[in-house]
């Protein structure tokens, strides 16, 4: 069965179909949508294996012609290359203004994809197929497209919304389990912002989500749903981030500088892990800011770690090797690096408990060092 939520932007609005089988039926859905057009497929490697096949035999029975863009998995493809190389291969493909990108993918595809799209012949429009957990409750909504610059995550990059969501629950089943981990710490952020109860509901259900076939999971479907709904609605009030759409952000700019001083290495860190860490660490600084009580930390951290994720710095791989240690000093510079900066004061999103958040200003840097030299510290030492 399939779910639809609408983003209301106006002329601009578009819908989001949730349910298994969606990459199978999507040439019907974009020849419904947009008659006669062209499609260019920007994929990555992995995804271009596992779902290529069936998206290009989708679009060959709608009779829409296509081309094939894939990029090497991972963050490292959300670069300047790899930017360059993918808004190259839509003008080689002569694609038209009119003509559509389809991004078949996780987070990295979307972001890439996007981007490219918004600037190609001056902003074509594109499809997001998202095929991770991740992609499907958080990147693929929005329209928040991107790249990462040596200074930071996403720090390039357009507003350009989709006019398209299809998300493929049976794609998820394809997902290695350290994957779906990852793209479910997405799915918690949104109970911790706003919705206790939806926290309260996945500290019941957790256990039917990871234990079901995707494809057919009440549960999943549910969250995937519900998720979707709860961005929907911030980014129909604050489409591009002057307000209250930074509430999304929870627990991100923690993320953001750990990917960052890990150097974008997948193998060590993946978004949505440094997500988990983040989630928690807001939570921990509200903490010490005195605005959030340590029975809200142990919960967030409690149920984080109950389905795998990581919760802390320390559950880092090579957070103990020497020329790997994360330490606060580089994390400090790349918050400071953060998009929410403005004229150099951080801006954070804290919280007064669960899905009690709200949107901090000014919040003194010399906190938020203390806080992290204090979390690098190890047992029974004083923070330098």
């Amino acid at each position: 069965m399939t779910q639809t939520i609408t983003v209301e932007l106006g002329k601009r609005s578009y819908r989001i179909d949730i349910g298994p089988g969606l990459i199978a039926g999507a040439g019907e859905a974009i020849a419904a949508l947009r008659p006669g057009v062209r499609c260019a497929i920007v994929t990555d490697d992995n995804v271009n294996a596992a779902q290529g096949d069936i998206l290009r035999a989708s679009l060959d029975a709608a009779g829409i012609a296509h081309t094939t863009l894939s990029v090497p998995p991972g963050e490292q493809s959300k670069s300047f290359a790899m930017f360059e190389r993918t808004v190259n291969g839509l003008l080689e493909a002569r694609l038209e203004r009119g003509d559509l990108v389809v991004a078949l993918g996780g987070g990295v595809v979307g972001d890439l994809a996007g981007f490219a799209a918004s600037v190609a012949r001056r902003g074509m429009d594109f499809v997001q197929i998202p095929t991770s957990l991740l992609a499907q409750v958080d990147s693929s909504v929005g329209g928040k497209t991107g790249i990462n610059a040596p200074s930071g995550k996403n720090l390039v990059g357009a507003f350009h919304q989709p006019v398209l969501v299809l998300a493929d629950t049976g794609a998820l089943a394809t997902l290695s389990p350290r994957e779906f981990r990852a793209g479910y710490a997405e799915v918690v952020k949104y109970g911790l912002i706003d919705r206790p109860d939806f926290f309260e509901w996945l500290e019941r259900s957790s256990d039917e989500i990871f234990g079901s076939d995707p494809a057919s999971s009440p549960a999943l479907a549910r969250a995937i749903a519900q998720s979707c709904r709860a961005k929907a609605e911030i980014v129909a009030a604050d489409e591009t981030e002057k307000g209250q759409r930074a509430l999304l952000n929870l627990g991100h700019t923690f993320a953001h500088a750990l990917e960052g001083a890990c150097g974008y290495d997948g193998a060590r860190l993946v978004h949505g892990e440094a997500v988990a860490i983040g989630l928690v660490l807001a939570h921990e600084f509200s903490n010490r800011m005195n605005l959030c009580d340590a029975d809200s930390v142990l919960r967030v951290r409690r149920h984080l770690a109950k389905v795998g994720l990581p919760t802390s710095i320390g559950d880092i791989p090579g957070q103990n090797e020497p020329g790997k240690a994360l330490d606060a000093e580089t994390l400090g510079r790349f918050i400071a690096q953060d998009k929410k900066v403005k004229r150099g004061r951080l801006t954070f999103i804290l919280t007064k408990g669960i899905g009690q958040s709200y949107i901090a200003d000014d919040v003194p840097p010399d906190e938020v060092l203390a806080f992290l030299k204090e979390k690098l510290t190890p047992p029974g030492k004083n923070p330098s």
